[in-house]
Parts: C-alpha cells; structure tokens; sequence
C-alpha cells in the first residue's frame, strides 16, 4: 500500500499538472488525482493476472510436448512442479484478482509473445532447475520461488516495460513500487488461504486518502499566498529564478505545517526533502531545507504552527 511519501509524490504530480495546464478546474485536477491513484491498482491487478497466465503457458507446453511426432519419456511423463505450484493455484482462484480484472477490463489477451519469453526465461534459468529437481514439495518452498522469479525474470523484462509505457502515462513511475506490492502480495497468502485471500490495498484507509485530497486542495487555494511567504526568504533571487519543482515543493511543505495539525513539522521538512533528491536538481535538498528552516522559524514566532495530538505539540 501507499506510504504517506508515495501519496506525497502523486500530489505533487497532480499539482504540478494541474499548475502547468490551462485548467483551473478544481474539481477536475482532482478527478485526475484519483484517476493516477485507480491507474496504479489497474496495474498492479494486470501484473498480478500475469502470474497465471504463466500457469495456463505452461500447461498447454507439456501438452503440447505429448503430441510431438516422437515424443521423450520426459515428454510423456513431464514434472508438473511448476504448473502445480500452490501458491500460483491460489492467484488463479483468487475471486477478488478475477472480479477487479473483470470490473477494470484487464486481460492478457493478445499478448502471447511476450508471456512465452517470460515463461521461457524462467524455464531455462538455473532457479527454475533448482526448483524442479530439488524433491521439496513444500508450499513456502514454493512461494519463495515464486517470489524469486518474479524479481529476476518478470519485474526486469524490458517488452513488458515497454507494453506498459504503451498502455498508460501512468504505469512507468509507479512500476517499481507495484512490482514491489506484488512481491508482498506473493509472500502474504498463506498456506491456509482460500480462493478469497485479500490483496492488498492501495490506500491504509479513509485518512490517507482524505490526507491526500486535503494536501492537493489547500496547496492549491492557497498557493498564491505561499508564494508572498516564499519570495522574501530568497535574498538575491527572483522567485522566476528557482526551480518550479522546488517552489511547489516547498508551498506543499507550507500547506502541511499550517493545515495539518497531526502531521509533525519535522515529517513534512524531512519528506519534502527527501522527495527533491528523485524529483528536482541536486541542489534542492539544500535550498529547500534553508527556506522552510526560516519559514518554520516565522510560523512558530507568529504562533501560526498549531500542532494535536501525543508527540506533536510544538
């Protein structure tokens, strides 16, 4: 699921979209927010449907293998180990994998190619020979092979980045993190799982998704206002002159210490921070830092930082 940094990071891409284009639409920026936020679970459905269609590849391979014109011993009396891995049996049954690709209109239909050079990768690998011949039938065993492929041979192969970059704006950012969702997701589902094993969410719960609409709107509404409290801290430098992303940056920042009072300050200084070093120059995590620093340093003078809760007073 989503930390609070990666919900930052999709605002502040929203918000930069939003302060970049024409639209001064509101409630449409924000309809664009949840619709990079529905995007990211599309993709983490789509790539967690590909692990059975991997199953169904190799089935139809050893039937194949038993029609050959002169078939081995090995062709007639193939090790299923693979195609009756556990843990990809209960992916396959899963109704809520089933029911949110059938709701969002996921399917791997049409790409036979590209499941066939994932599933012949795995199959000459020296993991895949580990696995088949290593007499361990067990489901944990079984699991972390799973795992392990999907990290070395599913997650690196460039056809499926670049059908993803084809398919949605959306998917190339936000690959890393889904792939790393799908692992999690690998490793949760027990060996007592049923076919109605949860996923896992993109948000924790209401307060994150309110956390993240709130920061969309008053960095917005308010930004020409942050821009007044930006531009006397920058000594000899026009506000035209520093980078856009750090400006934005800095207002979310702003928004945060003001307008909410169960967020420490010193998360919003440290996330925004950290956030420049993926996002802006190499300078930034300097620059930002020494601006909100005198910024806090007003705020607080001015009695305007108004912190609840255990830990957070300031």
């Amino acid at each position: 699921m989503l930390s609070r940094r990666h919900l930052r990071v999709k605002v502040m891409q929203a918000i930069y979209a939003f302060l970049q284009g024409d639209n001064n639409d509101l409630a449409k920026g924000e309809k664009e927010l949840l619709k990079a936020i529905k995007k990211m679970y599309d993709l983490y459905i789509f790539i967690l449907l590909l692990l059975p269609e991997l199953i169904d590849f190799g089935k139809a391979r050893i039937e194949e293998r038993k029609q050959k014109r002169l078939p081995t011993a090995e062709d007639l009396n193939p090790n299923t180990k693979f195609v009756d891995n556990l843990l990809l049996a209960k992916l396959t049954n899963n109704i809520y994998l089933r029911r949110e690709a059938e709701v969002r209109k996921l399917s791997w239909a049409g790409q036979p190619e590209l499941i066939k050079k994932i599933y012949n990768n795995i199959e000459a690998s020296d993991e895949y020979a580990t696995y088949m011949n290593n007499g361990d039938n067990s489901y944990v065993t079984g699991q972390k092979f799973v795992q392990s492929v999907f990290k070395k041979y599913v997650a690196t192969e460039e056809m499926l980045h670049f059908l993803f970059e084809e398919k949605s704006i959306y998917w190339v950012d936000d690959l890393d993190f889904i792939n790393s969702m799908v692992v999690k997701t690998i490793g949760t589902i027990g060996e007592d799982a049923g076919d109605n094993a949860p996923l896992l969410p993109l948000l924790k719960d209401d307060d994150d998704r309110r956390f993240m609409l709130d920061l969309f709107h008053k960095t917005i509404i308010h930004e020409k206002e942050y821009d007044e409290l930006i531009k006397p801290k920058l000594q000899n430098w026009e506000m035209e002159r520093v980078a856009f992303m750090d400006v934005l940056l800095m207002k979310m920042a702003i928004s945060e210490f003001l307008n909410f009072p169960t967020v420490p300050t010193k998360v919003s200084m440290n996330e925004y921070i950290e956030i420049s070093k993926d996002y802006s120059t190499p300078q930034s995590k300097v620059f930002i830092n020494g601006i909100l620093d005198k910024l806090l340093a007003d705020f607080k003078r001015e009695n305007k930082i108004q912190k609840t809760g255990r830990g957070l007073m300031e």
